[in-house]
């Protein structure tokens, strides 16, 4: 089985958020290394394919390289190692060919040597009831009856979904969790925006760029 991760390549944006495009950004220079981060149906891969189609940078999401492919998804772990191995060539050729990265997910207290290629992180902060609206929508559009009562998913879309909501419980402190986030963000050695995943995906692709300097 091939285990690696699929190409990458620069996606369009929406057509509900048409603007800025990558032509009324030409001349400007801001920040071209990106990792944005934040919990789960926050909007991060949202943001991540707008500001790809905006800048004309790939986009790689950290999910594609820390599980290995497998079916149901998201049930093997890379050793981080490898999943450093992997991405850090990637982000380099991405910066050589075409001028910069963005890089979607959370790196946690496993991606320190990716983190030193990272000129700008954004935090994605989105309201729980947003993101699992988000995520349940997501998951049966994905998989459909596989999540539901009696399909092969149905017990590991529970334990996502429990997963995912209790991101903000304060006892959680390892993990994607708040406390985790928070702490990692406080250790940061670049510059890092707050921007709310609640808002219009036109507000918040604004607001990104502006904070990038574009």
């Amino acid at each position: 089985m091939d285990t690696s991760p699929p190409a990458v390549q620069a996606v369009p944006l929406e057509s509900q958020n048409p603007e800025p495009t990558q032509q009324q950004l030409v001349g400007n220079k801001g920040t071209s290394r990106i990792h944005l981060t934040g919990a789960s149906g926050s909007g991060v891969s949202t943001l991540g394919a707008n500001l790809s189609s905006a800048l004309s940078f790939p986009v790689f999401d950290v999910d594609d390289y820390y599980w290995l492919p497998t079916d149901p998804p998201f049930t093997t772990k890379r050793a981080i190692h490898e999943r450093i191995s992997l991405l850090r060539p990637i982000l380099r050729r991405a910066q050589e060919e075409n001028g910069g990265w963005v890089l979607s997910g959370s790196l946690g207290t496993w991606g320190d040597k990716l983190m030193e290629d990272v000129e700008h992180v954004i935090f994605v902060d989105t309201s729980t009831e947003v993101r699992m609206k988000r995520l349940r929508e997501r998951e049966f559009r994905n998989h459909g009856d596989r999540i539901q009562e009696g399909g092969d998913m149905h017990e590991e879309s529970v334990k996502f979904f429990a997963w995912a909501e209790s991101y903000e419980d304060p006892s959680l402190e390892e993990g994607r969790s708040r406390v985790m986030h928070e702490r990692w963000l406080r250790e940061v050695k670049v510059p890092v925006t707050r921007l709310l995943g609640d808002q219009e995906k036109s507000v918040v692709i604004k607001e990104a760029l502006k904070a990038l300097g574009w």
